[in-house]
């Protein structure tokens, strides 16, 4: 079993900034991230993809997010960050972490609120 473990969270104005990060790590056995992450569900929407590393190492954003999120990543820490400037209202979800390990299949954090007031 896989845990995921994210913090970075709050309540910010609009044009605020913040950080997540998102750790994974696997009690007493070894494993390989082929892929990991950034999703996020608005009140009311479905889950969405913010930012991603494909299991080729290159970089996935959405459209709404481009040019004022990114995401970085420390392989020797297993983890996962994703730098948030120029927050809008509309960037309030909570968000999750995900990863794909190789011969484990996915696995989700626990969710961190984002709240971006105007």
């Amino acid at each position: 079993q896989v845990q995921l473990v994210e913090s970075g969270g709050g309540l910010v104005q609009a044009g605020g900034s913040l950080r997540l990060s998102c750790a994974a790590s696997a009690s007493g056995s070894i494993f390989s991230i082929n892929a990991m992450g950034w999703y996020r569900q608005a009140p009311g929407k479905q889950r969405e993809l913010v930012a991603t590393f494909t299991s080729g190492g290159s970089t996935n954003y959405a459209d709404s997010v481009k040019g004022r999120f990114t995401i970085s990543r420390d392989n020797a820490k297993n983890t996962v960050y994703l730098q948030m400037n120029s927050l809008e209202p509309e960037d309030t979800a909570v968000y999750y972490c995900w990863v794909d390990v190789f011969r484990r299949g996915s696995y989700w954090g626990q969710g961190t609120q984002v709240t971006v007031s105007s």
